[in-house]
């Protein structure tokens, strides 16, 4: 049994099954929770409002637009990067289609993967260094934020020293990275990567009841 057979094989099926089941399980018991009865008479409704509140907070505006657009515009960098190097990176592409889906398409030329790793590594440090510069933000970031973006920044720095795949040594420190962010992703506020809907949603509901535009 050779260490790059376990890794890509069993550790990566362990460590996706508890990603896939972690989610899950965090994602039913936020909506087991339910919400507390309103009482008060309905002046709108609550499903427009969490679409709207869902939709319209895609972009900061009014007065919060130009104290939040460092930050708009690094999480975009960061978040659309990642996306975009996820789904569309060579090397994910064949992974996709020959251990996930069966199914492949187009993958980014090189010159495209540089360009967007780029702009996503921007992204992400920059958000970390708002994070550790800014004093509101140091005050309220703990272990857990600062443990998921360093696993994050050392999972897309592997992945992109393992590009070529023509070192066995460079692919088993990528997927051993990929897979402890796996497991460690349920368990930590990298989460909001599927709660933020849940929970823009719900503020919005809560308004939209109210009559408030949120």
């Amino acid at each position: 049994m050779s260490l790059i057979w376990f890794v890509e094989q069993p550790l990566w099926y362990l460590s996706a099954t508890v990603f896939v089941v972690g989610v899950l399980w965090r994602l039913f018991a936020l909506v087991a929770l339910g919400k507390k009865e309103d009482l008060s008479v309905a002046r709108g409704s609550a499903g427009g409002g969490a679409v709207r509140a869902v939709l319209l907070h895609f972009i900061p505006h009014g007065g919060f637009f130009s104290k939040t657009f460092f930050h708009f515009l690094a999480g975009y960098a960061f978040h659309l990067g990642l996306f975009v190097l996820l789904l569309f990176a060579a090397p994910h592409v064949t992974f996709i289609d020959e251990r996930i889906l069966g199914v492949g398409w187009t993958p980014l030329p090189r010159w495209a993967f540089i360009l967007t790793a780029e702009i996503a590594f921007a992204g992400l440090i920059f958000l970390w260094a708002r994070r550790i510069s800014d004093p509101v933000q140091r005050q309220i970031s703990d272990a857990d934020d600062h443990a998921g973006t360093w696993l994050t920044f050392i999972a897309m720095l592997t992945g992109c020293l393992a590009l070529q795949e023509s070192n066995d040594a460079l692919r088993i420190i990528h997927m051993l990275s990929v897979e402890v962010w796996l497991i460690y992703f349920p368990f930590s506020r990298l989460m909001h990567a599927f709660t933020w809907v849940l929970s823009r949603g719900n503020m919005g509901a809560v308004f939209g009841r109210r009559g408030v535009t949120p």
